[in-house]
């Protein structure tokens, strides 16, 4: 393949690329022999393909076909030989389970997690888990959606995306997938996590064996109260001025449930319940918890932060081609979805490392712009202005120097 005299080095794309190693995407596609009978478009390629149309937001195969064809001279340069064709790249949405991308995603976690981490946050924060769920509406009928039929009988579908996050990571440890009308509370039942960790999730997870299995796994919980849940007062606990002052109007030792005697196998949870009034909006809050030592107000703290999965879904809908999918098979979807969250690993990894402070979305718009542009990441983004002048005034110095002896 050809190449211009002036392409220095290699593109942004396989600078970023380099945090993948080869390795390990054939050490995910072996374990679940996702290879098997395939010729020329194996799971390194499909992985790029993807990681190419999430990181230009394409929103059709003949987007991302055609703009690899366009870069095709460049390929070489990806570790690929063969640019996929509009129907290869869909069949291989069909048959190559979503798993291979689940394992893949699962093994740069465990590699970054620990550079990903913020070591500037407190103790509580850095054994805090963030669990809740995110709906993404899907224009078909793929998995079963939540509402009422519209009148034209055509009813679009959703997948939740039930998520795990590690607080002082700000990056998905754990995903599952359901269809949108699934109940999230069944959920919490797969949640494993190190003993004396701290797991915080709204009141749409009410699940009492749930919350017993947690307590006897040694993991703390914070949740809110949901409307109508039953309440026995068993202890009310002294709160004192301080406090009053900050925001808390009651805390109480409580039996969680319904008594019913004909019932005796009903699930009970005894926990506390902590009244908290918000000083600035004055509304009130009621938050649950088995964590009998903690402060109060640290309990109101901790529920405080759930809002950065908010933040992390909100990220990965605006940033990522998300809207339209490319395929309307549920593995395809899955696909799609997986490869965003290691197109945002992989974004996270580089705005760590990067000096120059830059905000998410920003970042991923000049990597977007630049993304077969043959330049050094680093330098680019301490200063993009420069470095890109600094490439223009070396190839007039080229020109204005011509050779002896043609080349």
């Amino acid at each position: 393949m050809s190449k211009s005299t002036f392409f220095t080095g290699q593109p942004i794309f396989t600078q970023i690329l380099k945090y993948i190693p080869r390795d390990l995407v054939a050490s995910a596609a072996s374990e679940h022999k996702a290879d098997h009978y395939c010729k020329r478009f194996n799971s390194h390629d499909h992985l790029v393909t993807l990681l190419y149309a999430t990181f230009n937001n394409c929103n059709s195969l003949r987007e991302v076909t055609t703009g690899m064809l366009a870069w095709e001279q460049r390929l070489n340069h990806l570790g690929m030989k063969h640019f996929p064709r509009r129907s290869t790249l869909s069949d291989a949405n069909k048959r190559r389970s979503a798993d291979v991308f689940e394992k893949i995603y699962s093994k740069l976690w465990h590699r970054y997690s620990h550079f990903l981490s913020d070591s500037r946050v407190e103790r509580d924060e850095s054994r805090l888990y963030i669990f809740d769920s995110t709906t993404i509406t899907l224009f078909q009928e793929v998995l079963r959606g939540t509402g009422i039929a519209p009148a034209n009988g055509k009813r679009k579908g959703g997948i939740k995306v039930h998520t795990l996050i590690k607080s002082d990571q700000d990056l998905p440890c754990m995903i599952r997938f359901s269809a949108s009308a699934a109940n999230d509370s069944s959920f919490l039942k797969v949640i494993n996590l190190p003993k004396n960790s701290i797991v915080v999730f709204d009141k749409g997870y009410h699940e009492y064996a749930s919350f017993e299995r947690l307590t006897e796994l040694g993991i703390k919980w914070v949740t809110m109260l949901r409307k109508g849940a039953g309440v026995e007062i068993k202890e009310d606990r002294p709160v004192d001025d301080s406090q009053k002052q900050e925001g808390i109007m009651s805390d109480q030792i409580i039996m969680l449930g319904r008594h019913h005697p004909k019932d005796k196998d009903r699930t009970r949870v005894k926990c506390r319940l902590v009244t908290y009034k918000d000083p600035q909006s004055a509304q009130c809050f009621e938050f649950l918890t088995n964590d009998i030592e903690m402060e109060p107000t640290a309990i109101a703290g901790l529920y405080r932060k759930r809002w950065q999965i908010e933040t992390l879904f909100k990220r990965l809908k605006q940033n990522y081609p998300l809207k339209y999918f490319l395929g309307e098979s549920e593995n395809a979807i899955k696909i799609q979805i997986w490869c965003s969250i290691i197109a945002d690993l992989l974004l996270k990894i580089i705005k760590k490392g990067c000096a120059a402070k830059w905000s998410f979305s920003n970042l991923t718009s000049m990597i977007r712009l630049h993304l077969m542009t043959y330049i050094d990441l680093f330098a680019f983004l301490h200063c993009p202005e420069k470095s890109l002048l600094a490439i223009i005034n070396k190839k007039d110095d080229n020109a204005s120097n011509p050779q002896l002896f043609p080349t």
